[in-house]
């Protein structure tokens, strides 16, 4: 049976919102004590009806380059997502990027408060590492350590955290073209590598495998931010779900903004032929890798 993308898209974003609507309840996140009903209400809000689970969906596809069925990286997939949600659930906060509208839909700190949203986001953040640690992850407790490491790295200070500081610091000082890639690489790109190299060690990759897989990763993530700012530009605030030229109107420095539209465009190419580059030695295996690569700088929301 032939390969379809958009198939793999729809397949991966229903497994991915069943799981968060399975976990997101009272009694699946009970510890010493139940959850209140307005925190879960909020994390569900600001988790649930949305996204295209691209960052689960690179996890399946990393693994499937060495033959793991996509049932085994659900787990994997949705501690990442998690990730995903928390951080986009504080960026909107007032405090960052002061967003009211997210995926068609008021942001968790306008549908809520600002303290819930902080919390809710505090509280997606810590269950996406009790999932990695859990048997559903791997039953490997070795490989476990690792997807949890890798995660961690991904999120933290020198990874999307560090991005959003560095984007933050932007607003004030001068960045350079590299000072830009830099901070966006982490901010954006830091995530996405993280899911393909999760995926990869799922598969069980060599090194050299892993580093291959891993120079793709970074070459999406850098197209996937080109594209993110063209849209931001170009797009409608209907056609994203989201409200547009916040970058510029917060004084936001972007590649797009340095160097314009048409030479951004130029360099989103460039990119996606780096990613595809980087995928040769693993042939059609790595098919919805490519498909995803392209995705990437052909979507329009």
């Amino acid at each position: 049976m032939s390969y379809s993308f958009s198939d793999e898209l729809k397949s991966t974003a229903a497994d991915i919102e069943a799981a968060l609507a399975q976990l997101l309840d009272v009694m699946a996140l009970a510890g010493p004590g139940l959850p209140p009903d307005r925190l879960i209400s909020a994390m569900r809000h600001g988790s649930l009806n949305g996204g295209k689970r691209l960052r689960p969906l690179l996890v399946r596809q990393a693994a499937g380059v060495f033959g793991v069925p996509a049932a085994d990286t659900v787990t994997a997939g949705l501690a990442i997502e998690l990730i995903h949600c928390y951080s986009l659930v504080h960026d909107d906060l007032p405090a960052m990027d002061d967003d009211d509208l997210r995926r068609g839909q008021p942001t968790v700190h306008k549908a809520y408060d600002d303290a819930t949203a902080i919390l809710a986001g505090d509280a997606l953040l810590t269950h996406a590492f009790g999932l990695l640690a859990s048997e559903a992850a791997h039953p490997d407790a070795a490989v476990r350590i690792r997807l949890v490491a890798e995660l961690a790295a991904g999120a933290g200070a020198g990874g999307m955290v560090g991005g959003q500081m560095r984007d933050i610091e932007g607003e004030t000082s001068f960045l350079t073209e590299r000072a830009i890639a830099q901070m966006q690489a982490m901010k954006t790109g830091a995530l996405i590598r993280a899911a393909v190299r999760m995926g990869a060690i799922i598969g069980g990759a060599s090194d050299e495998q892993l580093a291959q897989l891993t120079t793709y990763a970074e070459a999406a993530g850098r197209a996937f931010q080109l594209a993110d700012d063209i849209l931001d530009v170009t797009a409608t605030p209907e056609a994203l779900g989201k409200a547009t030229g916040k970058d510029a109107n917060a004084g936001k420095q972007t590649i797009v903004a340095r160097i314009g539209v048409s030479a951004a465009r130029q360099e989103l190419a460039e990119v996606i032929h780096d990613a595809l580059s980087a995928l040769i030695p693993f042939d059609e295996r790595a098919n919805g890798l490519r498909e995803t690569a392209k995705f990437f700088a052909d979507r329009e929301h």
